[in-house]
């Protein structure tokens, strides 16, 4: 069969969900056996969100091969247990990046270079790599924005074109809003109505609408958006407000989106997919046992997005516990030592989350000396883990100036300092230690009962290291190095003896985790604070 492709546009609003509509119809496809991947078109100019503040795009996520891309990757390999790449993720930067290096080394042979065809060519080049290289079945492709938009006006023409040159292999799905009224207790399809209008004004014609709404919607209004957009009745799918992401495959299923897709694409197909594992995740998820509390401490609280991938890995993790977590959302910056006590008393765990910059960074250190002192539950990522090495110097080793030279670059114990091959970088973008690195576990310790093997590959992005130069300092003192880079002799893990459950991690053990394979240190943690729960209800 030759690659199917389905593009995924979105009207009326942005952050209606193509990410989770277009990963609930991979997940759905690939249920049936076909081979599925995604990838995101993003219209902003920079070349990935690597720069990019958490305020202004949320978590930057990263995939094996060391791509920042944006967070909807991490929706993608959630749902579909299958790692994305760099091919996954363009940007409008990359796009015109690559045109104008192809200009200046003369490949356009002095032609004037324009939107059309220069431009369009590129998109429908990135489009078409994860069919030509990779051979999947279908490749869904999600333009960010919403129809409209100027940045998005280039990706609309390219997929114009590619429906114009491959009408019986590809297909447009459009997603939009009915909103209700609560005046006049109606749902309202004239928003939607115009998005199609706008949509065919570009010369695209949808092949299935899928409404976002918070009511049911009725035969009746199918039926007018059916008439006004040029679709069969059939094709106009209900995408109803849910309790959690994760409840939507099995919606698009019951809605017969899969089917939808395979008979437009004149597909024979069997039975619709049982979604086995998928159904006993919710189950146990929905008979959780009673709630825990985990304080998530970081900087960017106001946005939760920031720590998506964090957020989702406690789900998988509760799930797999059969436990509710609740997330207290703490800003690092109000934690001092006379706050600390009020802010995490009562919780069963305490995450330090990653970051950069100075600020929060004493308020995650006070947050890292209540977890240790109380003998609580701990996670540290990245820079929580940095922050947890900083602790443990200043309050235990008598180190009362250690910080890292990020901080404080005339630290006289820079027990955290910037990596060898980081000393001559300059430029922002792309150039931290990104990617897959492998870590040798010591046994007899958390992390080797958590993972239960003693060599693992986990993702990073970073700059800063621990100071190997005072490990046995802190080795003697308690804290123990459990996980080693095998290649650089980078400190990947640290734990500290006489501590029910305290780890920290160099790397970024959120991004690996999916809903049919939850991180085995989310599992293992939360099942910790379970433990601490229950050993102090009285």
């Amino acid at each position: 069969m030759n690659t199917k492709y389905i593009f995924v546009t979105g009207g009326v609003s942005s952050s209606l969900g193509k990410g989770i509509i277009s990963a609930s119809l991979a997940k759905l496809l690939q249920a049936r056996g076909y081979s599925v991947t995604i990838q995101k078109l993003d219209p902003y100019i920079n070349i990935d969100p690597g720069t990019l503040n958490p305020y202004e795009h949320g978590e930057c996520y990263v995939t094996d091969d060391g791509a920042e891309t944006d967070l909807d990757l991490g929706h993608y390999e959630r749902f579909l247990n299958v790692p994305t790449s760099q091919a996954n993720n363009v940007t409008t930067g990359r796009i015109y990046q690559s045109v104008i290096e192809k200009e200046r080394r003369g490949d356009y042979l002095g032609k004037t270079v324009q939107i059309i065809p220069h431009i369009t060519d590129e998109i429908k080049h990135r489009i078409k790599i994860l069919g030509n290289k990779y051979k999947y079945d279908f490749v869904i492709t999600e333009i960010g924005g919403t129809v409209g938009d100027i940045e998005s006006l280039p990706y609309i023409e390219a997929v114009r074109q590619l429906r114009w040159e491959m009408p019986d292999e590809s297909l447009v799905i459009h997603l939009t809003l009915v909103p209700y009224l609560a005046a006049s207790g109606e749902l309202k399809t004239k928003p939607t109505q115009h998005s199609v209008k706008l949509l065919l004004e570009n010369g695209i014609q949808p092949d299935i609408l899928v409404l976002r709404t918070e009511h049911e919607l009725s035969k009746e209004i199918r039926a007018k958006v059916a008439r006004f957009c040029n679709v069969d009745i059939k094709s106009v799918i209900q995408s109803i407000d849910v309790s959690t992401i994760y409840e939507v495959p099995i919606k698009m299923s019951e809605e017969e989106l899969d089917v939808q897709v395979l008979s437009k694409l004149k597909i024979s197909f069997k039975d619709k997919p049982e979604l086995k594992q998928w159904k006993t995740f919710l189950q146990k998820r929905q008979n959780a046992k009673e709630p825990i509390e985990i304080a998530l401490v970081g900087k960017y609280i106001e946005l939760h997005d920031a720590y998506k991938s964090i957020v989702e890995s406690f789900e998988h993790a509760g799930a797999t516990n059969e436990v509710k977590v609740k997330i207290k959302w703490v800003v690092a910056e109000k934690v001092t030592r006379k706050t600390a006590g009020d802010l995490l008393k009562n919780v069963s765990g305490i995450l330090v989350a990653p970051g950069f910059g100075l600020r929060g960074v004493e308020g995650k250190i006070q947050a890292v000396k209540y977890a240790r002192e109380n003998k609580i539950p701990f996670l540290g990522i990245c820079l929580g883990m940095q922050c947890a090495v900083i602790e443990f110097a200043r309050n235990v080793l008598n180190l009362q100036e250690a910080h890292s030279t990020e901080m404080l670059p005339t630290t006289p114990h820079p027990v955290i300092d910037i990596m060898e091959e980081q000393k001559s970088i300059t430029n922002m973008g792309g150039t931290m230690r990104l990617g897959s690195y492998s870590c040798k576990i010591k046994k007899n310790s958390n992390v080797f009962k958590a993972y239960n093997q003693d060599l693992i590959d986990e993702r990073h992005r970073h700059r800063y290291e621990f100071n190997n130069t005072y490990q046995d300092e802190y080795e003697k003192a308690g804290m123990k190095a459990t996980g080693i880079n095998p290649d650089s002799n980078l400190v990947e893990i640290i734990e500290i003896e006489n501590h029910p459950w305290f780890v920290g991690v160099q790397f970024h053990p959120e991004y690996k985790s999916t809903v049919l394979n939850p991180h085995p240190l989310f599992v293992s943690f939360i099942a910790a604070a379970y433990k601490y729960k229950q050993s102090n209800k009285n």
